[in-house]
């Protein structure tokens, strides 16, 4: 079975888009489509990179496992709040952070944030970082707007039924790039 990390790329207290990352996956696993682990950019706290891992001379084991999560997986969805049009630092650092793992690795975006556009602003920026590393960006989107009024803390959507049918599209997106990037090694 293909293996999806979720990246929960908030740090902050009292973060919001931990919210869906907690949702797909449970998504994910109840629908069978795929094995998916959180990989939770909170947990991490990593210091600020001066380097490239493929440059540092002694990385720390968090470093190397960060790394191998996203290097084994065979997409990631990052789910990222939107901060005055940007996207998070501590997302910023670890994009920089990898370059190989990235490359053409699928990647679906889902973006968050408390006002009326669900995070929309962010999509540009981080689809080009992305690009510019080399990994393959899904072109479905899933932004989600008042995520604090939409899911409760356990990920827990609002509306369930429209959330699920919007997911659908979303996941099913991200698994056919993730197969079209099998097929193509082979």
């Amino acid at each position: 079975m293909s293996k999806i990390v979720i990246l929960s790329s908030s740090v902050r207290l009292g973060r919001n888009s931990n919210r869906v990352a907690l949702y797909f996956k449970k998504y994910i696993e109840d629908s069978k489509s795929a094995d998916v682990e959180i990989v939770d950019l909170n947990e991490y706290q990593f210091p600020v990179f001066n380097e490239r891992l493929r440059f540092q001379t002694n990385p720390t084991p968090q470093t190397l496992a960060f790394a191998e999560k996203i290097k084994s997986a065979d997409g990631v969805l990052i789910v990222t709040p939107e901060y005055n049009g940007g996207y998070p630092a501590a997302l910023k650092n670890v994009v920089d952070l990898l370059y190989d793992e990235w490359h053409r690795k699928p990647v679906a975006i889902a973006t968050v944030s408390s006002g009326p556009f669900g995070g929309t602003q962010v999509i540009t920026s981080l689809q080009f970082s992305l690009w510019k590393i080399r990994a393959w960006t899904v072109p479905a989107m899933f932004p989600v707007p008042k995520v604090e009024e939409a899911f409760d803390e356990a990920g827990v959507p609002k509306d369930k039924a429209a959330i699920d049918k919007r997911a659908d599209v979303f996941v099913k997106e991200l698994l056919w790039c993730m197969e079209a990037g099998q097929r193509m090694k082979a």
